[in-house]
């Protein structure tokens, strides 16, 4: 009974660190779909973000109103392609995303991404990201972003 016990603990910890090994190549692929869309955002590349978004992308942005409340303004992502496709060329916008919290397994992951958002070099305002993707077998796509903007507190 001692050889079986040992035999099971051996199984149960190989298969843990195989199953972490993948869910961190996983996590590796989600990140580098959000780094192509960012890619993409920073040079103006709509066809670029659009390899790693799905038809269906969900944007919502935590806003407070003029009355102080809290709440969620949704975003058309097909406008949001257009904003960025329309951009003038000598107007430069970067994120700089400032760490990655990522979980995944092979079907969906969460990426948290603080962030501070420049234009032409100067600073707009900071918060954080909070995609959420899906493997569609071939690729990893956004099915949905998340934000918060901040012109204070944020440093």
């Amino acid at each position: 009974m001692h050889k079986s016990f040992f035999v099971f603990i051996v199984f149960i910890f190989s298969n843990a660190i195989f199953s972490q090994e993948k869910n961190e190549v996983h996590q590796q692929k989600a990140k580098q779909a959000v780094l192509d869309f960012f890619e993409g955002f920073h040079q103006g590349d709509t066809t670029k973000i659009g390899k790693t978004i799905d038809a269906n992308l969900t944007m919502l942005t935590v806003v407070k109103d003029k009355k102080g409340v809290i709440r969620t303004r949704n975003t058309d992502a097909s406008k949001f392609l257009e904003v960025i496709h329309n951009r003038p060329k000598e107007q430069k916008w970067l994120e700089k995303l400032l760490d990655f919290k990522i979980d995944a397994n092979a079907q969906i992951a969460q990426v948290w991404t603080p962030y501070e958002f420049y234009v032409n070099d100067q600073f707009s305002h900071c918060g954080v990201n909070v995609f959420q993707l899906f493997n569609d077998g071939e690729n990893w796509r956004i099915m949905a972003i998340a934000d918060t903007r901040n012109r204070e507190g944020c440093k």
